[in-house]
């Protein structure tokens, strides 16, 4: 289900809505001109894009939206759209005649990973969203639309696996977050808002990061953005140890850097990815072997999408074996 229970809208999948409390603001340039773009469309009701790699915040922003908007006295529903189905879809909307027809429960409902929606789900939506011009319809959302994808929507629309009337309907603004490696001197604010989190959830005496973690915290490229920041943040505070933090981003560098004149550096770097490349073989040939290569039951223990093990599979050329072990 993509709403967490099968409780009404008001109290079903709703999302913490204190987005002024827990929200860090920026002083990069590009953090201070989204924050003066959501200033002005906040109030509006205008549905809301978010666009952006994984980890930048997304969700963050969306409640930063119903925070700073006329419903922020309202729920803040959540939907996932990769795991909602199309039977059901129309229920968690608070569409299905048992309710008041429109969904006037929630103030704002943010679609989390909209391209992910399967084309029934589209179609639902596309439905119950207002087209502005005609009068409402008996089944039609009357909350903030606030939607948030990884995938380029353009691109998407273009291959046919999203519907281009639904695209124009839930980008009213587009807001594009920027990853962390363009925010750089963003990274000083949020990591000390981390340290001070994770410090009062696990207990333990506020600490400040060395001169030389943020150091190496300014030089990283952080492929996984803010998440992966915190994520680090929360082992510092959890192990007491900036080592290994280090030892964590090492483990974790992407595969581009930059060219260094170092041979010796550049071959460690080198044989660090190989060594890397190959226990992510292991782990999903061990996974496959344990599922008996039913891929979907194996995506599901590495934790990571369908696709995205396909991808892999292609990736390391691993093929299923003829006959299996019984």
């Amino acid at each position: 289900m993509g709403l967490e229970t099968q409780m009404p809208l008001k109290a079903r999948g709703a999302m913490p809505s204190n987005g002024t409390a827990d929200f860090v603001a920026g002083i990069s340039p590009a953090i201070l001109a989204l924050e003066s773009v959501i200033a002005e469309i906040a109030r509006t009701n205008i549905p809301v894009l978010l666009v952006g790699e994984s980890g930048t915040g997304k969700q963050m922003f969306a409640r930063r939206i119903h925070a700073l908007s006329s419903q922020c006295d309202e729920v803040l529903a959540k939907i996932t759209c990769a795991a909602v189905a199309p039977e059901t879809f129309t229920a968690e909307l608070g569409l299905n005649g048992k309710e008041k027809g429109n969904s006037d429960a929630a103030g704002s409902i943010f679609f989390d990973e909209v391209g992910e929606l399967e084309p029934a789900c589209q179609r639902i939506l596309l439905n119950a969203l207002p087209d502005g011009e005609a009068p409402a319809r008996h089944q039609t959302l009357s909350a903030r639309v606030i939607s948030a994808t990884t995938k380029n929507l353009d691109d998407e629309t273009r291959a046919g696996r999203f519907r281009a009337e639904l695209l124009y309907r839930i980008n009213g603004v587009c807001l594009r977050l920027p990853p962390l490696r363009e925010r750089k001197e963003d990274i000083p604010l949020l990591a000390d808002s981390f340290l001070k989190k994770h410090a009062a959830q696990l207990g333990r005496s506020p600490r400040s990061l060395s001169p030389r973690m943020l150091q190496i915290f300014s030089a990283y490229s952080w492929p996984g953005n803010i998440r992966q920041l915190e994520n680090i943040v929360k082992n510092i505070v959890a192990l007491g140890d900036e080592d290994f933090a280090v030892s964590e981003l090492v483990a974790n560098a992407p595969e581009k850097r930059p060219a260094v004149t170092n041979e010796r550096s550049d071959s460690l770097r080198a044989a660090s990815r190989a060594a890397s490349r190959e226990a992510e073989k292991e782990l999903i040939l061990k996974a496959l072997d344990r599922t008996r290569w039913n891929r979907k039951r194996a995506a599901q223990e590495l934790q990571i999408s369908y696709k995205s093990l396909l991808y892999k599979l292609k990736q390391i050329g691993a093929e299923e074996p003829e006959v299996r072990t019984a």
